[in-house]
């Protein structure tokens, strides 16, 4: 790795983000005392996994609106989340989030707990989604990497490479992070990433972890959310779906649901888990 090639890099990227920082993203607000709130980040870390920021704020500030603080998520019923979630897509996430209030409230007196170790035992939590709300809440140095990231770093540094491996990301992004201001600095990855994916498309097809996510129109991914979608308003029975629905993969589909908590199934009738 050439400094040179480093330093331009860098100067580079803090001059876009001086420029065209987003910083009006309502999760990038901190509370009154000029601190994070580290239940809002992974809030906001969990809806945006796989979904696009503008599809993300409504939902972010509505489900804010009416879970302002992590107890208050923990004592809802999974049924009327899901319903604020409906249209988000991968309900799970939803699940995750409720369940991980439930464990906080339970297990850490209502802290929200920012060690790496017990972050990522917690619901929907893996490496990635611990690290960032580390980075966020309270500014630490950790290292994560996402789409954004990989398609600021394969376009500045992988221009002439068919295939490029997170390793490789991995060691630039430790020798060019901010560690006296991380949090910015991903925010400014963040930022510089979404704008080069809408002038430079397929930047990230290059990266090893690429993966072309299939069309939902038809998809399982359809079925689960119109099946929770028609559950929340009330249970219903095999027939009544299969008449509604009309679908041959709906017992699998009904099968994973149930077994991921998300539904119970009584006799031959299914409603939202609590």
């Amino acid at each position: 790795m050439i400094k040179h090639d480093t330093d331009t890099f860098i100067r580079t990227l803090w001059d876009f983000y001086s420029r065209q920082a987003r910083s009006t993203l309502p999760w990038r607000a901190p509370e009154a005392t000029g601190e994070f709130d580290p239940y809002k980040i992974a809030v906001s870390e969990l809806m945006l996994q796989q979904t696009q920021v503008e599809r993300v704020i409504p939902y972010y500030e509505r489900f804010i609106k009416e879970y302002l603080r992590l107890e208050l998520l923990a004592q809802a019923n999974l049924e009327t989340v899901l319903a604020m979630w409906h249209g988000l897509g991968y309900n799970r996430r939803a699940k995750y989030l409720r369940d991980m209030c439930k464990i906080i409230q339970n297990d850490y007196d209502g802290v929200f707990p920012l060690e790496m170790d017990s972050l990522r035992s917690l619901p929907g939590i893996g490496h990635n989604t611990a690290a960032a709300i580390r980075v966020y809440s309270i500014n630490a140095p950790e290292i994560f990497i996402e789409t954004n990231i990989r398609t600021v770093y394969i376009h500045h540094f992988f221009k002439a490479a068919k295939k490029v491996d997170d390793d490789s990301i991995k060691d630039l992004l430790v020798n060019t992070l901010d560690r006296s201001n991380p949090r910015e600095f991903y925010w400014a990855l963040m930022d510089y990433g979404t704008h080069l994916k809408k002038i430079h498309r397929g930047v990230n097809q290059k990266s090893t972890q690429y993966v072309k996510q299939a069309p939902f129109a038809g998809s399982k991914r359809q079925l689960r959310a119109l099946i929770l979608r028609r559950i929340t308003k009330g249970e219903l029975s095999v027939q009544e779906l299969q008449k509604e629905l009309k679908d041959t993969r709906l017992l699998g589909v009904l099968d994973d649901l149930v077994r991921e908590g998300l539904l119970v199934k009584r006799l031959d009738s299914y409603s939202i888990a609590d």
